[in-house]
């Protein structure tokens, strides 16, 4: 099957010539934009020259909103965490739009060790699903206000190469879009299947608080530094 063509992204480089890269997908209705301004809360001097690539999710009908177009990494069929919400066919067609994605920055230098892929809400579960199965080791996952796809899939699917990839797990207790316990128990079940998942609570609704900024800063200091080093 022919590899996509890259998705349009907004890209800030925190260096020339970066030797990294975070590739950060937005949640629903949003676009590329929606985590741009975050770069600049980040001290550069503190990481490696690193690309942040924000791309924007296609536009596609989204059942649960009437047939309403917008931006979106896979439909939503239902709103019942109780059973399968999310479109199959579409969290696999935006897994190969992110590996797309790697691709690119491999031809422009950077090898997969040095990628961290990054997301909320929607653009969270489709990097937990693309870097559970990636071939080759990733830096890291960051998956915030999100759960985990096609779960009963991840076991069978999942690549040793990725199996102690270090993940980042954040969720706001009063998220009223994506239940945080239903967000939690993606993590314990990661975590249960040997995955290296860092869960963090926060007291927040489903949108990023100041406290983790700032953990996800020291996280990404942490996690790019040991990819530098490997």
């Amino acid at each position: 099957m022919q590899a996509p063509q890259p998705l349009p992204a907004v890209e800030i480089e925190t260096g020339p010539q970066p030797t990294h890269a975070v590739i950060w997908l937005h949640g629903l209705g949003a676009d590329g934009h929606d985590f741009e301004p975050l770069v600049a809360e980040f001290d550069a001097t503190r990481l490696p020259p690193t690309r942040f690539v924000f791309p924007h999710a296609p536009l596609r009908p989204i059942t649960v909103n009437g047939g309403y177009v917008m931006r979106s990494w896979y439909d939503i069929v239902s709103l019942d965490f109780a059973q399968r919400r999310e479109d199959a066919q579409g969290v696999r067609d935006s897994a190969r739009q992110v590996e797309t994605l790697i691709a690119q920055e491999n031809a422009r230098g950077v090898i997969d060790r040095h990628i961290v892929l990054a997301g909320f809400s929607q653009g969270g579960a489709i990097v937990l699903h693309t870097g559970l199965r990636h071939p080759r080791r990733l830096a890291g996952i960051l998956a915030l206000s999100t759960y985990l796809p096609l779960a009963d899939k991840v076991a069978a699917e999942r690549n040793a190469a990725n199996h102690d990839v270090p993940i980042f797990m954040a969720h706001g207790d009063r998220d009223a879009v994506i239940p945080y316990t239903f967000g939690e128990r993606s993590g314990a079940f990661l975590a249960g299947l040997g995955h290296s998942v860092a869960w963090h609570r926060y007291h927040a609704e489903h949108a990023l608080c100041l406290e983790e900024l700032h953990d996800i800063e020291a996280w990404l200091r942490t996690t790019l530094a040991a990819a530098a080093a490997s």
